[in-house]
């Protein structure tokens, strides 16, 4: 290498060896012996940073760029952006300020992939945490388009928000879909708005299965169950549901539907017993319906969100910025090497339903296994 210079690529994936590396860049820059000239205890720091590459992921990690004072030591780091920016509308010259656009469509589920993340939960909360923490964001508008889904991942997203917005405006703009856990989440933000078509409401819980006695009496099937307990195999699609199981499970459904209308009345400071008598009960409810019951603050297209966002930051002038997955040499090559004698269609997992019967949800009905 003599005295080229070796450049360090802060990934979402190896943020953990970006110290030594740097050293090791210094280290090689100045001996300007290169890599096999380093010193043993130099080239001992870039086995290892190989060697964590290795190493496994339990947690998203926010990346963090580096630069090295004399010595090898860091001087400077900062977050890099997992999420890169795609701009939707121009600002005026003479600001740096952004409204940040955060879109969480489909269903909401810790077990969908995601684009920088593990799954798409861990994806809305590294993408409204690098908003939050870029100086230069003075709102958020979150898009949504979700029927709901997984009640964990649902409260983990609202959580999330909940602790966005206390640092910055956050601006929810309901698109055609927003009900159930899609609502769940939208209550995190400081103003909610919709289209008077959207889709939204739904406040409630729901835990379904299938019961296929009758067709296993039918072709001679029988379910042999060995358990440790007389609810283990609760939900058996095999036996009838008993009685006593039926009330653990309602249980279970309304303590879940007391923390979901708990959050609505709370964040829209709204009587809880009003709620539970009137629209609360499962029902799904135009974006114009919701306004008159006092679930959104407001009526609108994503550009009215766009403007909202500006006012609520204080900066009329900003730029709006979409976050969008990061650019991927192996996508873009991947183009390439693909023939014209081939034809594949392939449909997203994001559009497969990731449901499993026995799961407490929050979706309206004709969602659930």
């Amino acid at each position: 290498m003599g005295s080229a210079r070796v450049r360090v690529l802060a990934s979402a994936s190896r943020d953990r060896e970006l110290c030594l590396f740097a050293k090791a860049r210094t280290a090689i820059r100045v001996s300007g012996k290169g890599c096999f000239g380093a010193t043993p205890k130099v080239r001992a720091g870039l086995a290892l940073t190989r060697e964590t590459r290795a190493l496994p992921r339990t947690h998203p990690v926010t990346p963090v760029k580096t630069s090295c004072a004399r010595g090898g030591s860091p001087a400077v780091s900062e977050p890099i952006p997992r999420f890169r920016e795609i701009l939707l509308q121009r600002g005026a010259r003479a600001t740096t300020d952004k409204i940040a656009v955060i879109t969480m469509r489909g269903l909401i589920s810790s077990s969908l992939p995601g684009t920088v993340s593990d799954s798409m939960v861990d994806d809305m909360r590294a993408a409204l945490q690098q908003a939050r923490d870029d100086s230069r964001v003075k709102a958020i508008v979150l898009e949504i388009d979700s029927p709901g889904g997984g009640v964990t991942a649902s409260d983990a997203i609202y959580s999330v928000l909940v602790k966005v917005r206390a640092k910055k405006p956050v601006v929810v703009y309901m698109d055609s879909l927003a009900a159930s856990g899609g609502y769940y989440v939208s209550c995190g933000g400081k103003f909610l708005m919709a289209n008077e078509t959207t889709i939204t409401g739904s406040i409630g819980v729901i835990i379904q299965t299938l019961n296929y006695e009758q067709l296993f009496n039918k072709v001679g099937l029988a379910s042999v169950v060995f358990k440790s307990g007389k609810f283990k195999d609760m939900l058996n699609g095999a036996r009838p549901i008993t009685p006593e199981e039926r009330e653990l499970v309602q249980s279970f459904i309304m303590k879940t539907y007391d923390k979901f209308l708990g959050i609505v009345a709370k964040e829209r400071n709204l009587p809880a017993d009003l709620l539970r008598n009137t629209i609360a009960d499962g029902r799904i409810l135009s974006g114009k319906d919701a306004f008159e019951h006092k679930l959104i603050d407001g009526l609108g297209e994503l550009d009215d969100a766009f403007s909202k966002a500006k006012e609520l930051g204080n900066a009329p002038d900003a730029k709006v910025v979409k976050y969008g997955p990061p650019f991927s040499l192996s996508r873009f090559f991947r183009i390439f090497g693909e023939t014209d004698s081939k034809i594949e269609l392939t449909l997203p997992k994001q559009l497969i339903p990731q449901l499993e019967s026995g799961r407490a949800y929050f979706l309206p009905s004709y969602y659930a296994p």
